[in-house]
Order: C-alpha cells, then sequence, then structure tokens
C-alpha cells in the first residue's frame, strides 16, 4: 500500500510549517504538545491568523471560572462570526455552483454578502427578534448558505434539518427548536427520484414557509407562505447584530444513545474550532475551492461554511447526487483543491470506477469522516488524485470539528490518523478506567468548539457523570473507540455505545429498535453495526425475535420500508437475523457486543 510524504516545496507552503517557524519548533510532536501544554498562547495566536473580527476584544482568550466543563472563549468580546466570512477580495469567488443548464456558475464574495443582506432584512421583514429560531430544510444550495449566514449575521439561530429525514423526524426536529420561520425549497431531484421538500414538510407544520422555487408550477403553495423572489428584500446593506461569543447561532443534531436525538447549539466561537482544523490540518488557503457533499442538518454543511469562508476559500456546491458521474466532472471543471467524503461513497467510486475519467490533478487533498475508511478504497481515492494524501477526521457535532486527523507535514497512511488535532488532546481509557492502547476516547477540556449545553438533555450527566479523572483532570466522554498502532498513529474502531455511524450519518441502536419494535411480527429487536474483517464501512444487522411467523424475504422487506419510510431513505438493513431470546445484562440492556460478535463468528 503506498504512503505519502510531504516534498519539501509542499512542506515549507503549509499553515502548520509557518506556524511552527513563528515559534521554534522544528518537531511536529514537539508542536501539537505545545499546542495543548500553552492552549491559552496557541488559540490567541489562531483566533490571530484566522482574522477574527471583534467588535470589541476579548479580554479573556478563556475563561473556566464556572469549571472546564463550562469554559467561555473570547470571554468580554462582542462579535458576530459572519463579519470574518467575508475578508476576501470583493471580487474573489465565494461559491461554485450550477446554474440550470448544469454549467457552472460563480458567485464573488460582493454578490454573496449583496444577497446574504438583502436575506437579512428579508427575515427582520417578517418580524423575527434577536434569538428566535429559524428552520432551513433543505440541500446544500446557494440559497441554504445564503439563508445560514443571513440568519446568523441578523442575530438569529438556525435550526439545521437534513433533507433525508422523515416526517416523524422532522417533527421531532421542530418540537424541540419551536421555530418562528421555516425556510425549504419546492423539490429536487436526486438522480431519477423527485423529493417534494415543501409538500412533506408542510405535513408536518403550520408555521410560515419561505419557499425557493427552483422548478415553475411544481408545488401548490398555500397563501400563508411566500416565495422565495418575494421574500428577498431589495435593500443590500445590512449591519450584522453583535454577539456575546457564547450566544448559541445554530441548533445542530445528533443522535443519543437513548434514541432521541441531542439538540446541540453552536455559537460563535464553534465556527473558529471548524475554521481552524480547516487552516491547520486540511490546510486551507486563500482562494482554494472546497466541495463536500453534505447538508446542513449534517455538522459538516456549517463546518464547510465556516472551513471555507473565514479561511478566505471557496466552496464548490454540486446540485446532484456525488454518486454521479457528472459530479465527477463537476470536480474537475470547478478545480477543486481539496475534497471531502465518507468511506461509503468511497466504496461505491471503487466499485464502479466512473471517477477514474476525470482529472483531479487541482486536488491537494482529500479528507474522509463520519465512517470507519477501509485501506484499499483510501489507496483507491488517492490514486483518483493522483496520488494525493487523505485526511483522516473524526471528531462530532458537539464539538464543531475534529479532535484527531491527519496534517499535510506527516507521512501520510490510508486509513490511519496521524494527531490529535491542535489545540485539543484526549486519553484513551480500557473498560476498567486505565489508560490504554486501545480504548474509549475520553476528551480533555478545555477545547475551543466543545459544546456547553444541549436544548432538551442534562449536558453535564450526557458527557461528564461517571467519568473517571485523569491525573487529577477532568474528562469528557464521546464514545468513539481508537486504537494507536504500532507506529504511533491511530486507527478507528467505531463506537463503543449504542450509536453507531451509517453513511456518514450518526444514529442511535435504540431510535431504530424502538422503530422496528412497533411492527406486528417484531416482539423485540436489536440493531447493530457489523464492520468488515479489513476495515471499513459499518453495515446494518438487526435480530429480532418474533411475534408471527414471516418469511425473512417478507420481513426483510418490510423492515427496510419502515426503516426508509419512518426514520431515513439512506439506510440499509444488510441482514435481519431471528433469534429466541435477545442476550441482556442483569440490569436488562441488551447485550450488542456480544450480537455483534455472534454475527461475525456465523458469518466468517
Amino acid at each position: 500500500m503506498k504512503h505519502w510524504n510531504p516534498s519539501k516545496p509542499i512542506l515549507k507552503s503549509t499553515n502548520i510549517y509557518k506556524m511552527m517557524q513563528t515559534f521554534g519548533f522544528t518537531s511536529y510532536d514537539e508542536f501539537w504538545k505545545w499546542s495543548v501544554e500553552k492552549k491559552e498562547t496557541f488559540w490567541r495566536e489562531t483566533v490571530a491568523n484566522l482574522e477574527i473580527i471583534q467588535e470589541v476584544k476579548y479580554k479573556e482568550i478563556v475563561n473556566i471560572s464556572q469549571g472546564v466543563e463550562k469554559a467561555k472563549w473570547l470571554y468580554g468580546a462582542k462579535m458576530n462570526i459572519v463579519d470574518s466570512c467575508f475578508q476576501n477580495k470583493e471580487n474573489g469567488t465565494a461559491i461554485i455552483c450550477q446554474d440550470e443548464n448544469g454549467d457552472l456558475l460563480k458567485i464573488s464574495q460582493k454578490q454573496l454578502e449583496a444577497l446574504v443582506d438583502k436575506t437579512a432584512n428579508g427575515l427582520l421583514a417578517e418580524g423575527l427578534q434577536l434569538g428566535d429560531v429559524v428552520a432551513i430544510y433543505m440541500p446544500m444550495t446557494l440559497e441554504a448558505v445564503t439563508l445560514y449566514l443571513a440568519a446568523i449575521k441578523a442575530g438569529l439561530v438556525v435550526a439545521t434539518i437534513a433533507d433525508s429525514f422523515s416526517e416523524e423526524e422532522i417533527k421531532v426536529r421542530l418540537e424541540i427548536t419551536q421555530p418562528k420561520l421555516i425556510c425549504t425549497q419546492d423539490v429536487f431531484m436526486r438522480g431519477a427520484k423527485k423529493h417534494e421538500l415543501y409538500t412533506k414538510i408542510k405535513k408536518t407544520t403550520s408555521i410560515k414557509i419561505v419557499v425557493v422555487d427552483t422548478v415553475k408550477d411544481s408545488i401548490e403553495k398555500s397563501e400563508e407562505d411566500v416565495y422565495w423572489k418575494d421574500f428577498l428584500s431589495s435593500n443590500a446593506q445590512f449591519t450584522s447584530v453583535k454577539r456575546n461569543p457564547s450566544a448559541a447561532m445554530t441548533i445542530l443534531f445528533s443522535s443519543g444513545t437513548t434514541g432521541a436525538p441531542k439538540a446541540i447549539p453552536w455559537n460563535h466561537t464553534t465556527a473558529i474550532k471548524s475554521a481552524s482544523d480547516a487552516y491547520y490540518h486540511h490546510d486551507i488557503h486563500k482562494n482554494d475551492v472546497l466541495c463536500w457533499p453534505t447538508n446542513l442538518g449534517w455538522m459538516m454543511g456549517p463546518w464547510l461554511v465556516f472551513a471555507a469562508f473565514i479561511n478566505k476559500a471557496t466552496i464548490a456546491l454540486y446540485a446532484g447526487s456525488p454518486m454521479e458521474s457528472e459530479f465527477g466532472k463537476f470536480v474537475e471543471e470547478a478545480k477543486v483543491t481539496m475534497l471531502g467524503v465518507v468511506p461509503s461513497i468511497v466504496k461505491q467510486w471503487r466499485a464502479s470506477n466512473q471517477m477514474s475519467f476525470y482529472n483531479w490533478e487541482a486536488i491537494k487533498c482529500f479528507s474522509s469522516t463520519g465512517e470507519v475508511s477501509n485501506p484499499e478504497d483510501m489507496s483507491y481515492l488517492m490514486s483518483l488524485g493522483n496520488h494525493k494524501p487523505i485526511i483522516e477526521y473524526c471528531g462530532g457535532t458537539e464539538i464543531g470539528g475534529g479532535y484527531i486527523a491527519s496534517t499535510l507535514v506527516q507521512e501520510n497512511i490510508p486509513s490511519q490518523f496521524s494527531s490529535q488535532t491542535l489545540g485539543s488532546e484526549f486519553v484513551l481509557l480500557d473498560s476498567e478506567g486505565k489508560e490504554a492502547k486501545e480504548g474509549e476516547v475520553f476528551l480533555i477540556p478545555p477545547i475551543m468548539g466543545l459544546s456547553t449545553t444541549l436544548l432538551n438533555k442534562d449536558h453535564y450527566k450526557t458527557y461528564y457523570e461517571g467519568v473517571p479523572n485523569y491525573q487529577g483532570r477532568i474528562l469528557r466522554r464521546h464514545g468513539d473507540e481508537l486504537q494507536i498502532v504500532s507506529n504511533g498513529y491511530y486507527k478507528a474502531n467505531g463506537r463503543v455505545d449504542d450509536a453507531m455511524n451509517l453513511g456518514g450519518i450518526k444514529v442511535s441502536s435504540v431510535q431504530i429498535e424502538a422503530l422496528l419494535n412497533g411492527l406486528d411480527f417484531v416482539t423485540e429487536s436489536a440493531a447493530i453495526a457489523v464492520a468488515p474483517e479489513e476495515g471499513g464501512p459499518s453495515s446494518l444487522v438487526v435480530y429480532y425475535v418474533e411475534a408471527l411467523e414471516i418469511s425473512k424475504e417478507e420481513a426483510l422487506n418490510k423492515v427496510q420500508k419502515y426503516i426508509k419510510t419512518e426514520l431515513n431513505p439512506l439506510f440499509k438493513v444488510v441482514d435481519l437475523v431471528k433469534i429466541n431470546n435477545l442476550p441482556r445484562t442483569a440490569s436488562n440492556k441488551i447485550k450488542r457486543k456480544e450480537l455483534r460478535l455472534l454475527y461475525k463468528s456465523k458469518n466468517q
């Protein structure tokens, strides 16, 4: 398997190398160690490197007077993070997308800022006030990015809802966030399938909706709702509303292990974590072009916005599916320099080989997140860019970025992480709470970007209660399992809790089970994620105790249809296994680890 090593010119051009030179470091490991031992200095310099605009400068880079669990970054500042997203030249390209004919359309920073300001004025014209919630339920388009930035600029909070969610999942998110206005799109196409977003969300709520109409006469709009063109203000001037840096700006959702999703607020400093990971670990420079097939409903959507714009780079937005051959052409024509993926996408590209026909020479690095990756798939991905490195990147919605990644100043090995992210640290503990080479990840706060509140759950109980100290330091649970390999790098081993990653989407086993237990032929069920022996994305397998006799084929069809309809159409059940009794602990918890081992042993 071919590794990648930085040439001297590449090494010396990186943001990490320049920072190391500034502080006199010749060893990256020593530099990382300094970034966590001198956290305040590191983050002070990072805020300066990213040129974060503040109307009133912070008094302290971080305040931990209420404990590291409630750290307040940029304490005492007044700011709006959107101001830091428009610091490129006015004619610099902010977004590359496609027009109705599929041709490339370039939106300059000046054009985007004017559109954002018109949108912000439109939002206030709807009577929205400071701190009100606006929900965005649409694909990652020019209008979605505009609405997102405009709402934050206006001092509002954006609740993001992925366009793949079922009606039931949409209802849950609207009930938690209580938005005053919803923004969506009439329809959009994924391959040959038409998704009717407006019609779908209209069934779930009576809240007023702003509709981006992309296809003439595609919907019957209710009288109380408004089309995008009528909603936009003619006033292209808007002064951002300055906030406390700890004020919420986005509400994202991540599956909890108890079934109900966690509602995680991002504040104005969370975006700095996203941008810093891009600046250091992905080595994003001014006018680079970032493409990541994602959605504002997943953390990589907002991450992409801040990773690109705070670093004065460009976002390339593709209208269709990354599985389409046309996506490869778009990456080529947009001259993408950093392409983000989830491993499931790469697996399918490798099987079809359809991306090998395109020239991806402009790519400087790839990035992979959301699932455990397969080394052979990642080697294939490297070859698509004429042997370019892959930044393995793992974190979470409640982190605002990653806790572990790769860099462009170290040897790059497929499916391995080379470093804890700069400015952050963790420890691996075994089942007895002792430090180990293989174990559960526990973060060591404070870290810029870490959540300090949850809307619908007890934050302390979720992340800190019952967690052991480490050398007198407070630890925060995360739920991933890692392994330190012989070269000192890290490999991901999936989750240790009852959550799983399917196609880059985190979902709770309990959530799936609660749904399936409502089927007439199911007494009880257990959902597990089974990883292949060679590494790579996990597959969803369901064990169930039968209530009514039914053929396996019919049962599997019913389960798959139910999950697609009620939970997420992107989830696929690869196997359904009947069992007499589910293995349980003395406290009646399902032993999912035992089921994973059982399934693997029967299918070897």
